[in-house]
């Protein structure tokens, strides 16, 4: 409670001393574009958030969300670099997997320092899971078996090689001190569902996928959750899953859900929608679209969101070019 009055205090008084020119900023026009078709990840954001930011009085007008899909994203950030560079009433859905394309150089050309990162509205962090009958207890001993044994350990995801599930546990493998995680065995399947499944069949070990996908198998019994890739324990149904952090492995791995905005910007206008997503993320009708929607927390934004994107990318990079998915 004392660190929250702290909080809010500091806030007003850093508050009085800004000049009122700062404040003056409101986009006459509020535009988000998706980077895919209507419905999924990016589209949620881009409408949740401007409907929700309308009815806290955020926006003065009504977010207008244009879809701009193709290249996984890569059709919308070059059409912001390219065209519209200095729109500064513009912002763009974002997630991990906008980070996992620019750190493997999916978008030609383009880069992370080419726009401005704003804000994060909240993460579905990743597990490492196995079934629940495994001789496997925890983290450790699962990365003590790739160290030793890495033949005898296959683990299942539901995304391709190179992408965002096999990247979340070689994030783990690389934390936990394996120097040539192209040891790692992972097999993609068609989701996590099929990854589960297998995982139960015995045809792998463990399982690596986001949290909101394993929650339905672990209340059934099916499987053990031995690690989540989060900073700390998450709340409520979430609270028993042990953190890879408390396990001695510092590795995190967010599927986070943000935005970035045009690199030309005026410091004025970034300025004002970082603090309109800073208020939006505080507000409890925000909690309550989290809570409904399976997000977890990471509140991050301004100079902190743009270094938390820059060591994400930086470590995908990293990992993609040990396992040869760039050079």
């Amino acid at each position: 409670m004392i660190s929250k009055v702290v909080r809010t205090a500091v806030a007003v008084a850093a508050f009085a001393l800004v000049p009122v020119a700062a404040q003056a900023f409101e986009p006459e026009n509020p535009e988000c574009i998706a980077p895919a078709n209507p419905g999924g990840g990016w589209d949620f954001t881009c409408r949740q958030v401007g409907k929700t930011m309308q009815d806290l009085g955020l926006l003065d007008s009504t977010m207008q969300v244009s879809n701009l899909a193709g290249g996984g994203g890569g059709v919308a950030f070059a059409e912001v670099v390219n065209k519209r560079n200095d729109n500064n009433d513009l912002i763009v859905a974002a997630s991990s997997a906008t980070a996992t394309r620019l750190a493997q150089g999916a978008y030609p050309g383009n880069t992370m320092d080419q726009v401005r990162w704003v804000g994060a509205i909240g993460a579905d962090y990743g597990v490492i899971a196995v079934a629940k009958d495994s001789p496997i207890k925890d983290l450790g001993q699962l990365m003590e078996t790739l160290k030793t044994k890495p033949s005898s350990v296959a683990v299942a995801g539901g995304s391709a090689v190179g992408g965002w599930d096999h990247l979340k546990v070689l994030i783990a493998a690389n934390a936990a001190g394996i120097t040539d995680v192209r040891k790692v065995k992972y097999i993609a399947f068609d989701g996590g569902g099929e990854a589960v499944t297998q995982l139960l069949a015995g045809s792998v070990q463990a399982f690596s996928g986001d949290i909101s996908e394993a929650k339905g198998f672990v209340d059934s019994g099916d499987i053990r959750v031995i690690a989540v890739l989060s900073p700390e324990r998450l709340d409520g149904d979430y609270a028993a899953f042990p953190t890879a952090k408390e396990q001695g492995i510092d590795a995190i791995g967010a599927n986070w859900r943000g935005f970035y905005a045009p690199k030309d910007m005026s410091d004025e206008a970034y300025e004002a929608w970082v603090s309109k997503i800073d208020t939006l993320y505080d507000a409890p009708e925000w909690k309550a679209v989290m809570k409904n929607n399976g997000l977890a927390p990471l509140d991050l934004q301004g100079p902190e969101f743009q270094s938390f994107v820059a060591e994400s990318v930086a470590k995908i990079q990293k990992i993609s070019r040990d396992i040869g998915i760039i050079k």
